[in-house]
């Protein structure tokens, strides 16, 4: 089997809403470049605002799910 030669990347918005976009870059053309800004729409913020590549490893810790209390 052939390793994948993309990897995916995430764009989270810097409004801190917590929207991302999924990217897919090659590994092979993108060794030592800068990380990827776009200026993107965030529906959440309701805005066009800078988007920064991060992954998603440190995107769970930052955002994860709050439970909500369980209603009896």
């Amino acid at each position: 089997m052939a390793k994948a030669n993309k990897e995916t990347t995430f764009l989270v918005s810097s409004e801190g809403s917590g929207y991302f976009y999924a990217n897919r870059r090659n590994k092979k053309k993108t060794k030592g470049e800068h990380k990827l800004t776009l200026r993107k729409y965030d529906p959440v913020a309701r805005k066009h605002v800078e988007f920064s590549e991060k992954k998603l490893s440190r995107l769970k810790k930052k955002y994860k799910k709050v439970e909500a209390p369980a209603a009896e």
